[in-house]
């Protein structure tokens, strides 16, 4: 049989009736993996509880639950093991109905990949939508969509080829690859073990050899180590061990770790399993680790390499599924349990609720989440967490969210970082304070429109240059303006600021909001900041509106900044004195959907300035409303 460490979990998911039981009943009855006896009284109980005619229902197999037999369909999550002679399997058989949706969830979180069941009938449904985007969300890269029921279709190539479009096109919006589609019949066998007689016009491999020789480490973290520590072991006084799963990353008898929250500092000593002590553990591996020192560890703490610390936070940006009845609405607070922590916890906004259907956004104001609702909220804690992007870690990227009377789980959550103040929602107390000018009033006494032009771009690239000289140029037209250096910000209302990305994030953001304000009183502003994520530049067009917004990018290469570069930042940044530095050491995003792209070392400073005077007059925000 196949070794124990080649392991793959998977589970089949879609919408009510496509088959999912009985495809992992043909699958294990074709593997020959059924026994005698359980065989026997599958056959026995198909006479009287069975809906496949004369033959076996194989999808009583999994379908054990009384309700669950006499409605035909899956309510709890089954899992099954089996082996082949090229690997081990534990499959999660998930149910369709979406009241039941939080089930399919739960056992869609420990799993490496996903066979999603479409009934041939029927094609692409709701369920099947947003079982896929909870896949997605939970991060599974590894999927197959299977076509099933193809004997009632005729076996068609083209409806086949029809469900596969159709699904390809809603899946454009998901995170993950390019699934493996495949036409199968689960009741009749073809395509799921061996190849059978009907589908002969399609020549890729039955599902079971796709599931054995798919890459089930593809997206295993074997650089970053995470260990929680889940319990301390003392079974007498000369040992002290700490027991708990490797996440992520790889350990060895000698490698130093940190224990979080302390930050206290070891060398392990050995690796302990029932078997015998490890030369290494690798992800998923239980064991029990020993320290060359005496610090204070306790179950909750958090084993990671020096150097290599998760982030740290009480505030989280996460996407939750929401599995209550209970209408989740900001402002309620509930028990937040991770990997290694249990605190308690704030929705403090919900940022948009998910349409499974279309894969976009819905505005939440003044909305919450109901049952099956997928959305993207701001959670404060009142301790701070320690965790890991969940794209980058399953373990310490997640969480679940408890009533504090029921114990109840309500919500699922999947971290996507460090919540800013970007996503901080107003005080209801407050009330935005209205002026009794009006914006035309403004504009006829200004002669023009308010706009914020953000000139982007790497350090030393012109941009302070040509906000100076666009300042100069708006005024000598009468017009009325506000510059927003970058350094100018830093020296003031940013000064508390780093240039980390959460605190270059922040600059943006302060800028933004001093900018619209400005653009409240009818004037224009024009910022200058490095601003080198994209994202965060997206998110300031929205604070804005992206009706006053004009983004310049100032595309100057970077050897001709360093060549300009007046106090040797570059220099600094090679040399390491300088982390985190955009163009050398962290990412400056290029824009790719900049208002206007200037090049300082190709144009001169009037030539970039008359270029965007050009689109501010183009765009009418250089005229007021009574100019002709």
């Amino acid at each position: 049989m196949a070794p124990e460490h080649d392991l793959l979990r998977f589970l089949t998911c879609g919408s009510t009736d496509d088959g999912k039981s009985t495809l992992i009943g043909r699958l294990l009855h074709d593997s020959h993996l059924i026994y005698e006896d359980v065989l026997t009284s599958l056959e026995a109980d198909s006479v009287t509880q069975g809906s496949a005619g004369d033959r076996v229902d194989l999808a009583l197999l999994t379908d054990g639950l009384r309700a669950e037999r006499e409605q035909g369909i899956t309510i709890d999550v089954a899992y099954r093991n089996f082996s082949t002679a090229r690997r081990t399997f534990i499959i999660a058989d998930t149910p369709g109905h979406e009241q039941y949706t939080r089930n399919m969830a739960t056992g869609a979180s420990t799993c490496q990949l996903a066979v999603i069941l479409i009934d041939a009938r029927h094609g692409v449904l709701p369920q099947t939508k947003r079982h896929s985007y909870i896949i997605s969300v939970l991060g599974i890269r590894q999927v197959v969509v299977a076509v099933n029921k193809m004997d009632l279709v005729g076996w068609s190539a083209e409806r086949f080829a029809e469900i596969r479009e159709d699904y390809r096109s809603f899946a454009k919006t998901l995170d993950f690859g390019e699934p493996y589609f495949l036409p199968l019949s689960a009741l009749l066998g073809d395509n799921v073990v061996d190849a059978g007689d009907n589908l002969g016009w399609f020549d890729g491999p039955p599902l079971l050899e796709h599931l054995e020789t798919v890459d089930a480490d593809a997206d295993v973290d074997l650089d970053h180590f995470r260990m929680p520590v889940q319990m301390v072991t003392r079974p007498n006084p000369e040992f002290r061990g700490y027991a708990g799963t490797v996440a992520s990353g790889v350990l060895r008898p000698g490698d130093p770790v940190v224990a979080l929250p302390s930050g206290l500092g070891s060398t392990v000593e050995r690796i302990v399993t029932f078997d015998g002590d490890l030369d290494v553990a690798g992800p998923g591996r239980a064991v029990t680790v020993t320290l060359a020192d005496e610090i204070d560890i306790s179950r909750g703490d958090l084993f990671v390499k020096p150097g290599d610390a998760p982030q740290r936070a009480h505030q989280l940006d996460a996407m939750v599924v929401w599995m209550d009845e209970a209408e989740m609405e900001p402002g309620s607070s509930y028990l937040l349990q991770s990997a290694n922590t249990v605190s308690n916890c704030t929705i403090r906004s919900l940022r948009h609720r998910v349409d499974i259907n279309t894969g976009t956004h819905e505005p939440a104001l003044g909305l919450g989440l109901g049952l099956n609702d997928i959305g993207r909220c701001v959670v404060a804690s009142d301790r701070e967490l320690t965790f890991d992007p969940y794209r980058s870690n399953h373990a310490t990227g997640s969480f679940v969210l408890v009533d504090r009377l029921s114990n109840a789980t309500v919500g699922a959550g999947m971290i996507i970082g460090a919540a800013s103040a970007w996503d901080h929602a107003p005080d209801a107390a407050l009330v935005r304070q209205r002026s009794e000018i009006s914006d035309a009033e403004r504009a006829i006494r200004f002669g023009q429109q308010p706009c914020t032009i953000l000139l982007t771009g790497l350090t030393a690239a012109g941009k302070s240059t040509l906000a100076t000289a666009l300042e100069r140029e708006l005024f000598d037209r009468g017009k009325v303006s506000i510059r927003l250096d970058g350094e100018n910000v830093r020296m003031g209302i940013s000064r508390d600021l780093g240039f980390s990305a959460q605190e270059r994030s922040e600059n943006l953001r302060r800028v933004s909001e001093v900018a619209r304000l400005v653009n409240g009183q009818g004037l224009i502003a024009i910022a200058a900041l490095v601003a080198p994520n994209g994202e965060v530049r997206r998110r300031a067009r929205d604070l804005v509106g992206a009706d006053r917004y004009v983004e310049v990018f100032v595309d100057t290469p970077i050897e001709v900044c360093r060549e300009r570069d007046p106090h040797g930042l570059y220099a600094m940044a090679d040399s390491g004195e300088i982390p985190r530095f955009p163009g050398v050491s962290a990412t400056y995003d290029r824009p790719a959907d900049a208002d206007l792209r200037v090049d300082t070392s190709t144009e001169s400073v009037d030539e970039c300035v008359a270029a965007i005077v050009r689109v501010l007059t183009e765009r009418g925000f250089l005229r007021g409303p009574s100019t002709p």
